[in-house]
């Protein structure tokens, strides 16, 4: 389980295909406190921490994840946004974040407003979990759904976020990760749920 919050952005500095699966090689300050079998979600996508070498360790992406998010468009010198998974006791500063991608979306603009900035993307396909004022993660990142109409979707951005997270370089026609509301999945869910008679 995740907030959100990203705690650093890394960079991947080697990559292996094995098989199906792609290993990417990240370089974080946090490294040295990782340890093996530990969760560090990477743009949202929640990964095992697999091997530890100094200030870089290897995460595994199976084919699935490859296929639903960005991760597999990453290129040596790409940059990930990172969160270890949360502690029993800590503050839940974002929402809750599991870590499970639910598809991608094409950021559509980027707009600068003297201050903060607004970012605005392509509904997607499962817009019904979309909701005005409620809670989206977009590439590892808690956000809040400011803009919501037939056709796109927007979010601000405050200058701490913009420069402390992969937001710096996001451009139009650049694709990000999402990960819905789990709570709004679980109505969902239970509502679309077909009735059964005893």
């Amino acid at each position: 389980m995740f907030t959100g919050i990203v705690e650093e952005v890394g960079e991947v500095v080697g990559i292996a295909e094995i098989g199906t699966n792609r290993t990417l090689r990240i370089r974080a300050k946090m490294t040295p406190e990782l340890r093996i079998d530990q969760s560090v979600a990477h743009n949202g996508v929640c990964l095992t921490v697999v091997a530890i070498e100094g200030e870089v360790y290897d995460v595994t992406v199976v084919d699935e994840s490859l296929q639903r998010s960005n991760l597999g468009a990453l290129r040596i010198g790409d940059q990930v946004n990172l969160e270890r998974s949360l502690r029993i006791g800590d503050r839940l500063d974002g929402h809750m974040v599991q870590g499970h991608v639910d598809t991608t979306t094409r950021c559509l603009a980027v707009n600068d407003l003297d201050g903060s900035w607004s970012f605005v993307f392509e509904l997607p396909d499962q817009k019904h979990f979309l909701v005005h004022k409620g809670s989206i993660c977009i590439n590892g990142v808690s956000l809040t759904i400011a803009v919501l109409d037939e056709w796109s979707f927007g979010v601000a951005i405050i200058p701490y976020t913009y420069e402390h997270t992969t937001f710096r370089d996001l451009e139009a026609e650049d694709r990000v990760n999402l990960e819905f509301d789990v709570l709004g999945k679980y109505v969902d869910r239970m509502l679309v749920r077909p009735t059964t008679e005893s």
